[in-house]
Parts: C-alpha cells; sequence; structure tokens
C-alpha cells in the first residue's frame, strides 16, 4: 500500500505541464542566484559613450542607458523578485495559517470577531495598506538591530532596508485569503472524532493545534502558498513599476520594466529594454501559475484516477 506522500507525487506527475513548470523554475532560480557572483561587475555603468546599445553578441540582451549588461541586469533582477515573492508568500502563510487555526478552532463570538476585521480588512485599498505599512515597517526596522556584523547587530539601512520593508508589507496584506481557507478547513476538522478523542485525553489547545488540525490543513496551504509566490512577485512588480519599489542599486523585473517604458520614446525605440524584464516576468509567474495547479490536482483526495 502506497502512502499519502507517493500518492500526491504520482497525481504531480500526471500533471506534465506542472512538472515542466517545476523543472523551469528551478532551472530559472539556479541561473539567477549562481549568476549574482558576476553580475556585480557587469551591472556597473561602462560609460556613457556605449549606452543603451541593442542586443549583440557583446551583450545578447543590450545595455541600459548607462551602459549596463541587460542580461546580468535581468539575472540580478530574478534573484531579487524571487525571493521577495518566497518570503513575501512565508509571511503571508505564517499569519494566514496561525489566525485561521485559531479563529476556527476557538469559534463562537472570537471567531465572528476576527472574521469581521478579515472583512475590513478585505475593503480597504491594497496600495494604501502597503504604502502605510511600507512607512511604519521601514522606521522600525531602522532603529532596531537585527542585521549581524562582526561587532554584533545592527539596523537595517539602504536597499536591504527596502527590501525586507516589501516583503514584510506584500506578506502582512496577502494572508487574509489564507486565514479563511484554513479557518473553514479547521471548522470542518473540529468536530472529527480524532479532535474529540484529542479533547477527552486533556491535551492542551496548541499541541491539538499543532499535532492534529496543522497536518490535516497542510495541502490547501501548500496550494495557497505556490499560488501566493506568484502574487507577491507581481505586486512588488508593479509597486517598483510605480516607483515605491526596491530602491537602486537593486533591481527588480519590475524596476527594469519601468525603465524599459522610459526608454521607449519617439526619438529612439529601445525594444530591448523592456522585452527582457517583461518576458522573465511572464513566463516565471505563467510556469508557477502551471506550479500552482499541479499541486492542486496532486492533493486532491478525491481524484484517484
Amino acid at each position: 500500500m502506497s502512502s499519502p506522500t507517493t500518492g500526491i507525487w504520482r497525481r504531480f506527475r500526471r500533471h506534465r505541464t506542472a512538472c515542466a513548470a517545476a523543472v523551469f523554475l528551478v532551472l530559472v532560480g539556479l541561473t539567477c542566484v549562481a549568476s549574482l557572483a558576476w553580475t556585480g561587475s557587469a551591472m556597473r555603468a561602462t560609460g556613457f559613450d556605449r549606452a543603451r546599445q541593442p542586443p549583440s553578441w557583446a551583450h545578447p540582451l543590450g545595455t541600459d542607458d548607462l551602459g549596463r549588461d541587460l542580461l546580468a541586469r535581468t539575472l540580478y533582477g530574478g534573484a531579487i523578485s524571487l525571493s521577495l515573492g518566497v518570503l513575501a508568500a512565508l509571511v503571508a502563510v505564517a499569519i494566514g495559517t496561525a489566525y485561521g487555526l485559531t479563529a476556527g478552532y476557538v469559534g463562537g463570538r472570537t471567531d465572528e470577531v476576527m472574521m469581521r476585521v478579515v472583512d475590513v480588512l478585505y475593503a480597504m485599498p491594497y496600495m494604501l495598506l502597503v504604502m502605510l505599512l511600507t512607512v511604519s515597517l521601514g522606521a522600525w526596522l531602522e532603529r532596531i538591530p537585527l542585521w549581524p556584523t562582526t561587532s554584533g547587530f545592527r539596523p537595517l539601512h539602504g536597499e536591504w532596508s527596502r527590501f525586507a520593508v516589501l516583503a514584510l508589507a506584500i506578506g502582512s496584506v496577502s494572508w487574509l485569503t489564507m486565514a479563511r481557507v484554513v479557518r473553514g478547513q479547521v471548522l470542518s476538522l473540529r468536530d472529527q472524532p480524532f479532535i474529540e478523542a484529542a479533547r477527552a485525553l486533556g491535551l492542551p489547545a496548541w499541541r491539538i493545534l499543532l499535532r492534529h488540525l496543522l497536518p490535516n490543513t497542510i495541502g490547501p496551504i501548500i496550494v495557497f502558498a505556490s499560488l501566493t509566490v506568484p502574487q507577491a512577485i507581481l505586486q512588488e512588480s508593479f509597486l517598483s513599476f510605480l516607483g515605491v519599489g526596491v530602491q537602486p542599486p537593486q533591481a527588480t523585473w519590475g524596476s527594469l520594466a519601468a525603465d524599459g517604458i522610459r526608454a521607449l520614446n519617439p526619438y529612439e525605440f529601445a525594444w530591448w529594454m523592456i522585452l527582457a524584464p517583461c518576458a522573465a516576468l511572464s513566463i516565471t509567474l505563467l510556469s508557477l501559475n502551471f506550479v500552482g495547479d499541479g499541486l492542486r490536482d496532486a492533493f486532491d483526495v478525491k481524484d484517484r484516477r
């Protein structure tokens, strides 16, 4: 008799598009991370006399306004965008899971109040929430010593402070759907016989939540996390496109796309500056959604075909 994990893996492998997308994402992620060793020098300006060159053998994706190689910029931007998307998704999953578990298990008036808070947050403008959190979290990170150094811990400053702020801000407003999903799962499980038996044995609430309810909701959590990563990347790209995302010298696919838009004018049509980041962003988001669809089908225990 096969284990549940074997069944999940077998059903995921039947989703060939999701498998191909997963392989592609692994290759893209490894390439972007591995390229950080040499993109630092390639991202420096090479001189204004060579700025904004079209694709060539020396620069396969061309150069930008400062003569920086767009291939290196795109790979570097991919590493930042993917890292920020994964970090924001982890924050959203952690907050949403804890919130949904608590609301669903406690129930009653507490559940009603917690869900009304979620409804109020749903009604608030997303951009306003992110901007407010960016300002408040940025001021907090600049005072709290979090970054380890040889002489102790120091506060985050510069571009990495904005990176951490964006990840926390996007994750802090992306957990609402996760909370509702987990709460619904807990409501359907808390009256099951194994939960009643755990209560009869006198187990504390935290142990019932962590040892019995959380493992039975891990499937929807993983599926939601896989779908939150592309959502977070898209939101970060939109914020960077508006100029409120990461700050130079860091770059993301969104900020590179914004640079490409500014390069499209009636006097000089630098199409290559927008093609590379937009193509990389589109294909990566599409692949992440394919993987999410495959995981959703794999964790569907009713699918026994």
